[in-house]
């Protein structure tokens, strides 16, 4: 009941949305298939992203400068994506010694891959290949988690499930442009360094190296999802718990003073969730690149 009607109703999945004056917007099923809340929301946070990007590209493709603070925040983003995430980590594949300056150079060596690509004829960076799917994580989540920040709406990446799919995902695409470099046994074959060691040695090692890279890698898109649920769904409990003492407050003296304390909390809180509804989206982008990048690079 509390989950269902009470405090707790803002982090849960249901088939209908509970709005006020006991208004309820019941959600169809279609061919014995339940559409839910957090589906709905995760639709909602697709379109947004899809109209954003379709403007901010029908302003960007005649080659001037974008204009405007709505479109110049977007812009913002993305180029803070592209140039202090994805550029700078997964740097130029086809080319380790000039990955490796990266880590040391990072603005120095986008400046100079880029100038050689420039004369070479080549457009952009090499890493640029990776930034529609990294970007559409980024701005999906960015805007599930906004979407939290509504009145009886909710966070889709407050739910377990979601945050599985999302990390699932991302363990494709890391498979996905592993297996294009390498092909797709030598995605996992080129997860073992070479071992300079004496042929029994090296019979155990191979397995064992093997063995901690493969399972290491499942385990930290299993970290990525629970990361992503955790942090959200936390802070919406949070907020809920202390709009939760106004209601137990209620009828009493004491009332006067939790009401303003639970308010003055929830606003401090709220504000503080905006700022980790950015973080949360910029990390689980950010971790998603270091996983492709491993997968592209020799170790």
């Amino acid at each position: 009941m509390l989950a269902s009607h009470g405090t707790f109703h803002h982090v849960y999945d249901f088939n209908e949305f509970h709005l006020p004056f006991g208004i309820h917007i019941e959600l169809p099923e279609i061919m014995g298939f339940q559409i839910t809340k957090y589906m709905v929301l995760q639709v909602i946070a697709a379109v947004l992203v899809f109209l954003v990007f379709r403007g901010l590209a029908s302003h960007a493709k005649s080659g001037n400068p974008v204009t405007g603070y709505f479109w110049n925040f977007w812009e913002m983003l993305v180029l803070r994506i592209r140039d202090d995430v994805v550029r700078p980590v997964i740097g130029d594949p086809h080319h380790h010694d000039e990955h490796e300056h990266a880590h040391d150079e990072t603005a120095t060596y986008i400046t100079d891959s880029a100038g050689d690509r420039a004369h070479e004829g080549e457009v952009g960076h090499p890493a640029d290949k990776y930034l529609p799917f990294l970007l559409s994580c980024f701005f999906f989540i960015l805007f599930c988690n906004l979407l939290g920040a509504f009145p009886w709406f909710g966070a889709a990446t407050a739910n377990i499930n979601v945050t599985g799919a999302l990390a699932f995902t991302a363990f494709i695409a890391t498979y996905f442009y592993g297996a294009q470099m390498h092909g797709p046994v030598g995605f996992w074959t080129h997860m073992v360094p070479a071992v300079n060691a004496p042929a029994p040695i090296k019979v155990l090692l191979v397995p064992m190296i093997f063995g901690i890279e493969a399972g290491g890698l499942f385990i930290k898109n299993g970290v990525l999802c629970i990361r992503l649920f955790a942090n959200i769904m936390g802070g919406h409990t949070v907020m809920a718990v202390i709009l939760g003492f106004i209601a137990q407050a209620a009828g009493g003296a004491q009332w006067f003073l939790v009401m303003p304390g639970s308010l003055a909390g929830q606003i401090g809180v709220g504000l503080l969730e905006l700022l980790v509804a950015f973080i949360q989206a910029y990390v689980f982008t950010f971790l998603s690149t270091i996983f492709i990048a491993m997968s592209l690079h020799e170790h």
